[in-house]
C-alpha cells in the first residue's frame, strides 16, 4: 500500500484540525486497519444493552455513535473517490444528527452494527490500495470547502478517533 503523507493546512477545513491532530505522524493506512479491532473492543466491553444508552439527556446512544462512524466514513469515502476521480462539482454537506435519527440505529443489533463498520472499513482499505498515489493531493469541493483525497482519509480516522475517546471517556 502506498504510504499516505498527512495533509497540509488548506487541504481541508480548519474545523477538522482536531481529528487530524488525533493521527498526525501515524500510518493512515495502518490507523484505519486498527480502529477496527479498537472499535470493536469498546463496543464489546459496552454491550448490547448499555449501547442503547447515551451519557447524557439530547446525547446519542452508543449505538447511534457507531451508525454515525461508519455513515461518516462512508461519506468521507465516496467524498474521496469523487475528488480522485476527477468530479469537479461541490459535493454536499449532510445532516449528522438527521442521519442518526434516520438510521434507525436502537433497532439495530450491536454485532449487526458492528459487521458493517467492519465492512465498510475494509471497503475503504480496498480503495486506498488501489487509488494512484498521484491522486492523494487532488484537491475537491466537499460542503463549500476544498478538501484534498488524502485529507479525508485522514479526517476519517481522526473522526473515529474522536469518537472513540468520548466513549472512554463519558460513556464508561
Amino acid at each position: 500500500m502506498n504510504v499516505i503523507s498527512a495533509p497540509q493546512i488548506g487541504e481541508y477545513n480548519a474545523y477538522y484540525e482536531s481529528y487530524v491532530a488525533f493521527v498526525k505522524g501515524k500510518s493512515i493506512s495502518q490507523v484505519l486497519l486498527s480502529q477496527v479491532q479498537e472499535v470493536k473492543e469498546v463496543f464489546e466491553r459496552l454491550g448490547e444493552e448499555s449501547s442503547n444508552n447515551s451519557y447524557a439527556p439530547g446525547k446519542w446512544t452508543g449505538k447511534e455513535v457507531l451508525g454515525h462512524i461508519t455513515d461518516t466514513d462512508r461519506i468521507m469515502a465516496y467524498r474521496a473517490l469523487c475528488i480522485a476521480r476527477g468530479e469537479q462539482s461541490a459535493l454536499p454537506g449532510y445532516d449528522e444528527n438527521a442521519y442518526a435519527l434516520n438510521g434507525n440505529f436502537n433497532h439495530i443489533s450491536l454485532d449487526s452494527l458492528l459487521n458493517e463498520f467492519e465492512l465498510s472499513r475494509h471497503a475503504l482499505l480496498a480503495m486506498i490500495k488501489n487509488l494512484p498515489a498521484t491522486s492523494y493531493t487532488i484537491i475537491g469541493n466537499a460542503n463549500n470547502n476544498p478538501v484534498s483525497v488524502r485529507a479525508l482519509f485522514y479526517i476519517i480516522a481522526g473522526h473515529t478517533a474522536h469518537h472513540l475517546d468520548i466513549l472512554e471517556n463519558r460513556y464508561f
